[in-house]
Order: C-alpha cells, then structure tokens, then sequence
C-alpha cells in the first residue's frame, strides 16, 4: 500500500466518524483545560491551512457558471445572511433578553460563512457540488464585509464591535488562503486539487479537531460546570440550528428544485463554519459571546448526519416507488 493509498483510507475512516469529530474535540477541550490555552496562537494558522486546503476545488469557472443563473445562490444568500441572523437575534432577545453577550452570541452564529465541511456531506449524498463550492467561495470573498456588517447592524448600538481587526482577522485567515488555493486550482488546471486534496484531506478533518479542542479549552470551566443557563444555550441553538435546515428544505420544496440542488441548499442552509465563528468569538469578544457558538459545534454534524439520514431515505423511497411503477 503507497502513502496516497493509505492516506485516502484514513480520510474515508474519519469522514464515517465526522458526526463525532467535533463533540470529542469540546471533550479533550474541556478535560484538558487551560494546559491547550498556551495554544491558542495557533488557532488562526491551523484555520487558514484548513481553508487553503477546502479552496483547492474551487474556481473560476464553476463561480462564474453559477453567477451567470444565481437564483439558488441568491436564495441560500438570503437564508444565510437574513433570515437566520434574524432568527439567532430574535432566539436570543425572547431567551436571554438581559444578556447582550449570548444575543451577540447567537447573532454571531449565524452570520458567520457556510461551513466548508458541507462539500463533505453534499458529496456523500450526492448534491450540487458546483453550487457549493461557489457558494462556499464567494461566502468566504464577502466574510470580512458581512460578518462585521451584520453584527453591527444588529447589535452595534448594545454590544462594542471591533469592526476593523475582525474584517482584518477574517482577511488573513479566511479570504487570502481561498484564493491563492483557487489560483493554484485554476493554474494547474484542477491539477493540483486531484494531486494534493487527496493526501491534505486527513489534515483537514485532523486540524477541526486541533483548532475546536483549543476553542473548547478556553472557556472549559463554563462547560465543566454547566448550569441551567448553559443547558438553555444548548437547547435553543440545537432549535435554532434545525430551523436552518428545515428552511432550506421548505425553499427547495417551494420551488421545486432537483434532489442535487435540494440536497446542496439543505446542507448549506443549516450548516456553519462554526470553527471560525469559535475564533472570532474568542479573540474579538467577552467569553460569553462565545458560548452558542461552541455548544453549535456539539450537534453540528451530528445533525448534518441525522439530515442526511433523512435525505438518504427519501431517495430510497423514490427510487423504489419509481421501479414499482416502471413494474
């Protein structure tokens, strides 16, 4: 067996376990405590190497095929960057209406980019990968003016956003590694993502659990003695968090989409790239900000998986009900 043949079975082993990557990285956080703290600094490398990695399948060309009919992506835009800050501000301030660090919170959650590890669950389930990954590309381009942007519309007046350094933060760690790995993609001419995506992969979902550990570490004692209050965190994030999900599912029922753009819109309607929202929360806020964020990070992808299931399900159904028919 070569290095390449044995690192894509370590990769196809992790991905069977994603649904339980992140809530054993809280975990070790959690029991390791402030001895991962002194890591913190590594944080935003570790990420942007992850970035660069997920950005090595995107291009040009798929982002400009996309713009040229961009309903879908205008759709999954809204739902994103509308209605579920809306519905994160609105959870928090019916929930937690004297607390202004858990509705920035819950704020925060959902106005952070589309996560990349939905190309994961789009591919197992055989979604629209071009709508992805150009959503996926073009979320991560407007990050530094969006997440900013949407904070301060919302909480701007009760919470001291640091609008600069945030947009600087998620320049550096987020925009300028996608695309020096959409150049190299489109350079090479999808050379390089079919030579380097293969043995990088493993590290991708190995660098999820590094940066969500140390994450997890710095506001262990919050976990390590959870109360009433961190309970109805977790509770109403898992609420809200499934509401993304169904509202991707109604928009592409209501419109009629294929399966593939159905599946696409779903997973990245309900999906987050909460590793970078744990980040933000972290070093551009007080602790408590960072307490939704985290506890998404518990159920994420075990949701993705639970929507999958379901996904996967419906198809069977249609695929027998088909044969009965043709029968």
């Amino acid at each position: 067996m070569n290095a390449l043949s044995a690192l894509a079975k370590i990769n196809a082993a992790l991905e069977k376990i994603m649904p339980l990557i992140t809530p054993a990285a809280i975990g070790v956080g959690v029991l390791c405590g402030s001895r991962l703290t002194p890591l913190e600094w590594l944080v935003p490398w570790i990420f942007a190497v992850m970035t660069f990695v997920g950005s090595l399948k995107s291009s040009f060309r798929e982002m400009v095929r996309v713009l040229l009919r961009p309903q879908k992506l205008i759709w999954i835009f809204v739902i994103l960057h509308v209605v579920m800050p809306c519905i994160g501000w609105a959870a928090g301030r019916l929930f937690f209406p004297d607390d202004p660090y858990t509705i920035t919170g819950y704020v925060l959650l959902f106005v952070i980019p589309t996560g990349v590890v939905s190309v994961v669950w789009v591919t197992i389930y055989g979604g629209n990968l071009a709508l992805t990954l150009a959503l996926i590309l073009i979320d991560t381009l407007l990050s530094p003016l969006v997440v900013p942007g949407s904070l301060y519309a919302l909480m701007g007046a009760t919470v001291r956003i640091e609008a600069w350094d945030m947009m600087k933060g998620l320049l550096w760690m987020i925009v300028v590694p996608s695309v020096i790995g959409m150049l190299l993609n489109q350079w090479t001419k999808g050379k390089v993502a079919s030579a380097w995506s293969p043995p990088l992969a493993p590290l991708v979902k190995i660098g999820l659990f590094a940066v969500v550990a140390v994450n997890g570490s710095t506001i262990s004692a919050d976990l390590r003695h959870a109360d009433g209050h961190m309970a109805k965190i977790i509770v109403v994030t898992l609420g809200t968090a499934v509401t993304g999900y169904l509202i991707g599912w109604g928009v592409s029922a209501l419109f009629r989409w294929n399966r593939e753009d159905s599946v696409a819109v779903q997973f990245n309607s309900g999906m987050r790239n909460l590793s970078a929202g744990a980040v933000l929360a972290i070093q551009y806020f007080p602790p408590a900000v960072s307490l939704p964020v985290i506890s998404g990070m518990l159920f994420q992808q075990l949701l993705a998986a639970a929507f999958g299931f379901r996904i996967g399900r419906s198809g069977r159904k249609r695929r027998a009900s088909g044969a009965g028919l043709s029968g």
